[in-house]
């Protein structure tokens, strides 16, 4: 019809007539999948390379770029837009906590700060209020006593703040992984404000989770103390090596299946408690052996290196004790030293398991959900 546009055939302009302006041939299609290009010549050779020409010095390609990754994904922030594996997660956690120091570092910081200060503030108290040195007798002075009560005490109410805290530091870890996938650098304050409306969804999942496991705690120990009344020596010894390696390979597939990634679900996807618990079980789904290799990792990773942070506060304690071990202020300073060490430990300890877990989060959503074409979407990737 006239006024109507005339776009040219799919297989191009006729043959012979020149072709009208601004058109260009159709692109390929798309080869599906993640795999490596299929190979048509030396294995690890792109197709129509010289096979002894090596790696890094094909044309076209960056120079360092190892066989098989001509097509590389979009990555527009910390993370390539593809399914990650392992060294894709370390990378990208270090790099997420190097580019937001503030937003991870810096909020466990905090939050083990203000929450370790509490059992030093009251071990001062103690310490120029009462006398907590020993009177020379045989048994626990009035001093003694309130230096073991008020230091062990204050340090566990500090550790279970402390706790409490962590948990928002990680959900917002989670915020700032989700923005650095896509190029965004959050600041302290921004990725506070990224857990509004989620922060008590958050208290309350790790509130059901925790139930979740001690009411399984309490069965299984309710189990033990019934059959150590009732049943012969026997049953009891077959009772314990069946079911201890039982209820540790389900302690095992609860941490994974159930409690390691709704966190981040949550956080991300802005739903609701059982939703998110949902979510994490749905995701790791087929994923056990890999999610759990990952975190086992993660968790011996950081449990050592925490060690290796809050040594030196541990060593100098016991130094002090045992070189001024009558001393009025013993008690503050073994606070004091334990405190420091928990504040260097959270610092690296939180950022970086929470960063890994919140990428297996988006990692599986990945390869389940094609949730990188979302995120090229966001980033602006066309």
């Amino acid at each position: 019809m006239p006024g109507d546009t005339a776009y040219p055939p799919p297989g191009g302009p006729p043959s012979g007539s020149p072709p009208p302006p601004g058109w260009q041939p159709p692109p390929p299609p798309p080869r599906p999948g993640w795999g490596p290009a299929p190979q048509t010549g030396a294995p690890g050779v792109p197709p129509g390379m010289p096979p002894g020409m090596p790696p890094g010095t094909w044309p076209g390609m960056p120079p360092g770029m190892p066989p098989g990754m001509l097509g590389a994904a979009h990555k527009p922030g910390a993370i390539p837009l593809r399914p990650l594996g392992l060294g894709d997660m370390y990378d990208a956690a270090f790099r997420i906590i190097r580019f937001n120091p503030r937003a991870t570092v810096g909020s466990a910081v905090l939050v083990a700060a203000v929450s370790m200060s509490l059992p030093v503030l009251l071990t001062a108290v103690l310490t120029f209020a009462v006398d907590l040195t020993s009177d020379g007798t045989s048994g626990v002075s009035t001093g003694e006593a309130l230096a073991v009560v008020g230091t062990s005490g204050s340090l566990l109410v500090g550790t279970l703040l402390q706790g409490i805290g962590l948990l928002l530091v990680t959900g917002m870890v989670a915020r700032v992984v989700a923005a650095a996938a896509i190029g965004r650098r959050l600041s302290l304050g921004e990725a506070w404000a990224e857990t509004r409306g989620s922060r008590w969804r958050l208290v309350g999942l790790a509130v059901v989770l925790g139930l979740m496991a001690f009411g399984a705690l309490v069965v299984y120990v309710g189990l033990w103390v019934a059959v150590a009344l009732l049943m012969p020596t026997w049953f009891v010894v077959v009772f314990g090596l069946v079911t201890v390696p039982a209820f540790l390979a389900l302690a095992v597939w609860w941490w994974v299946r159930v409690y390691y990634l709704p966190v981040p679900a949550l956080m991300i996807e802005r739903t609701g408690i059982l939703a998110a618990i949902g979510r994490g079980f749905r995701l790791t789904r087929k994923q056990f052996w890999r999610t759990l290799g990952i975190g086992l990792l993660t968790a011996i990773i950081t449990g050592i290196a925490g060690s290796f942070l809050s040594l030196p506060f541990s060593i100098a304690a016991q130094v002090v004790g045992v070189v001024v071990p009558d001393s009025q202020y013993l008690a503050l300073t073994t606070v004091v030293l334990t405190a420091l060490g928990s504040v260097v430990q959270t610092a690296f300890v939180t950022p970086f398991s929470a960063a890994v877990s919140s990428l297996q989060y988006l990692d599986q959503r990945m390869r389940k959900e094609a949730y990188d074409v979302e995120l090229m979407a966001q980033a602006g990737i066309s």
